[in-house]
């Protein structure tokens, strides 16, 4: 039989370019080379696409970028190409592709932006649609969509950054009147809580809201909550099913982006340590959100679960990270689909959602 040929594309412009490269190099890892042919493709910081067909040793540090046999490639729109453009020496060479696997996280990667790009090429690809991308990449609209299907979560409030700047202190005391210190201030479009700070007063909210500006246009305000942060696995198309859920505790005052990459004081539990019944409104409530907001292929659905017995639904990530810390990989693995298994997985599920949706 012959192999089925899959693109791995990581890196990008966004702050999660670092996580992307160590999530690559898993992904790749655990594709079976048996029934796969991997083509990789590597996005520069300043939006280059190149052919890499060096060691994957390379691609986590970075120093895949120094092989002299990169050539410029990049999918091309045309449905008839179906697959990569490489520019050689006389002229464009043509690699057609069976599937995309987009190993990307943050703007361009998991926001709608480049499954756009897919949609058009007709290629099948891992993960989220470009709706349900670029609705779980905005937390604002999440926020939203989630208040109007009645699923529970922090108190919240936005507005424009532009606004803000011209008239802070209506929006400071918009924010005083409707939650209490601390809040959390975020970005709209930003992953690995990129740009995302706690304040506890007046004047932490504002230098917060200046730092949350530079990643998007859109802040988001939102209410500390306190209780335990547990994550649950999402895997499937129309019929999704939930990974036992694990549960952080951050080395960080919160599991800021240093907290999930780099600080290796966090700590995992899996499973989580709450009860049955929370578990299972944990995992049910996952997969609600999931259906409701059109997710397919995978997505890890982050919660706050309160001494209380409150479960509120935090953020969900339509690409989550596969690096060896991250819960993703390790939640699946612990419900039973275990590293190739799982990117085997990701891969069918992307050509039964292309077959569905032609």
């Amino acid at each position: 039989m012959q192999k089925k040929r899959i693109a791995v594309i990581f890196g990008g412009k966004s702050s999660e370019h670092e996580v992307s490269r160590i999530s690559a190099s898993y992904v790749i890892s655990k594709i079976p080379e048996s029934k796969y042919e991997i083509i990789i493709i590597g996005i520069t910081k300043d939006g280059r696409w190149l052919l890499y067909n060096g060691d994957i040793e390379k691609i986590p540090d970075g120093s895949w970028e120094n092989c002299p046999d990169n050539k410029t490639a990049f999918i091309s729109p045309d449905p008839t190409v179906g697959g990569i453009a490489v520019i050689t020496e006389n002229g464009c060479e043509i690699i057609k592709l069976d599937a995309v696997f987009p190993v990307l996280h943050g703007k361009n990667g998991e926001d709608g932006t480049i499954q756009g790009l897919f949609e058009l090429a007709g290629i099948p690809y891992v993960g989220c649609g470009v709706l349900a991308s670029a609705d779980c990449m905005d937390k604002i609209v999440t926020n939203i969509m989630l208040e109007h299907a009645g699923i529970e979560q922090a108190e919240f409030t936005w507005f424009y950054a532009h606004d803000y700047f011209k008239n802070p202190d209506r929006y400071i005391s918009e924010v005083e009147n409707k939650l209490s210190y601390p809040v959390f201030v975020k970005p709209a479009n930003a992953g690995s809580s990129v740009g995302v700070s706690k304040a506890s007063d007046k004047e932490e909210l504002k230098a917060a809201v200046v730092k949350a500006s530079k990643e998007d246009g859109r802040i988001l305000i939102e209410e500390n909550i306190i209780g335990k942060e547990v994550e649950c696995a999402v895997l499937g198309n129309d019929e999704p099913v939930a990974s036992v859920p694990g549960q952080i505790t951050p080395a960080a005052e919160f599991y800021d982006y240093d907290a999930k990459y780099n600080n290796a004081d966090s700590k995992l539990f899996i499973p989580a340590q709450i009860s049955e019944e929370l578990m299972t409104k944990v995992r049910e409530t996952a997969l609600r959100a999931y259906r409701m907001l059109g997710c397919t292929g995978l997505s890890r659905v982050d919660f706050f679960v309160t001494d209380d017995g409150r479960v509120l639904l935090n953020e969900i990530n339509t690409l989550p990270g596969f690096t060896s810390i991250s819960m993703y990989p390790k939640l699946m693995a612990a419900s039973g689909t275990d590293g190739s298994d799982l990117t085997e997985r990701l891969i069918e599920l992307a050509f039964e959602r292309m077959k569905k949706n032609v």
